[in-house]
């Protein structure tokens, strides 16, 4: 019996169908905001991610309570079909920790000068753990009326407070956009912290006037970071003011699951 002799060409298409169809889909990326910041923060590393071929959702974060917002993030990640890589800046960091329980199309979290408790902390205790923070005398409280409380950064103190590092008429329009977040959601404990069985990546600037690196370094550690990145004369505004080197960590946590 005669061999089937398959010419080269066609050979050299069916190898290339295998290796497509055994390749792994790229993960979406779903962008988290924290306190006094907005989805528009996130523009410039949108449009770096998506020139680099991921899609991206920024999430609305209600920052209402850890409980609720996480809860929120979470449907949306359910929502989609394939891998998911979740990225929280600042207060959105305690919410991707407890949105990703559960959620096992998540593959890597990363966090943006963002928080990264444990079970039991929430994020005015990680606060206190380490000085340099000078958030506390820049807010202005709003009461509500269900008795609790909103939080601001006071307008003229936004700018040197949260956003060093950018022009005065751009921090200006983010001190008139932020959105407030309850004390009791940065009060309240987690309940659940993902980073323990999720891949983790970080990075976070010198000049972070929010949360001091030296507190930001300690969760990296303690997160076993697959990547730190620490950025020179950068404020709380990383996503803003370096978009690049932020959307390279996530491109890193996106191609290393």
């Amino acid at each position: 019996m005669s061999k089937l002799r398959i010419p080269a060409v066609l050979a050299l298409a069916l190898g290339l169908s295998t290796i497509a169809t055994a390749q792994q889909p790229r993960p979406t990326i779903v962008l988290v905001h924290g306190a006094f910041a907005e989805s528009s923060g996130w523009n410039g590393v949108i449009a770096e991610l998506e020139k680099a071929g991921y899609r991206t959702v920024a999430a609305p974060n209600p920052l209402r309570s850890v409980a609720s917002d996480a809860a929120s993030v979470a449907a949306l990640v359910a929502s989609i079909d394939g891998p998911v890589v979740l990225v929280g800046h600042s207060y959105g960091g305690p919410v991707i920790t407890q949105a990703a329980i559960d959620r096992p199309n998540v593959v890597a979290l990363v966090y943006v000068a963002g928080f990264a408790p444990d079970v039991g902390e929430s994020s005015l205790t990680l606060s206190a753990m380490f000085p340099g923070s000078t958030l506390g005398d820049a807010l202005q409280a709003v009461p509500l009326a269900d008795g609790g409380q909103d939080l601001f950064i006071q307008t003229d103190k936004f700018h040197a407070q949260f956003a060093a590092d950018l022009p005065a008429d751009q921090a200006a329009l983010m001190a008139a956009t932020q959105r407030p977040v309850t004390y009791a959601a940065l009060a309240e404990p987690t309940t659940a912290a993902a980073w323990r069985s999720l891949p983790s990546y970080f990075v976070y600037g010198s000049e972070d006037l929010n949360t001091p690196r030296a507190f930001l370094a300690f969760m990296a550690e303690r997160a076993r970071a697959g990547e730190t990145r620490f950025l020179e004369r950068t404020s709380h505004a990383v996503m803003v003011s370096h978009p690049t080197e932020v959307a390279r960590v996530i491109i890193d946590a996106a191609r290393a699951r």
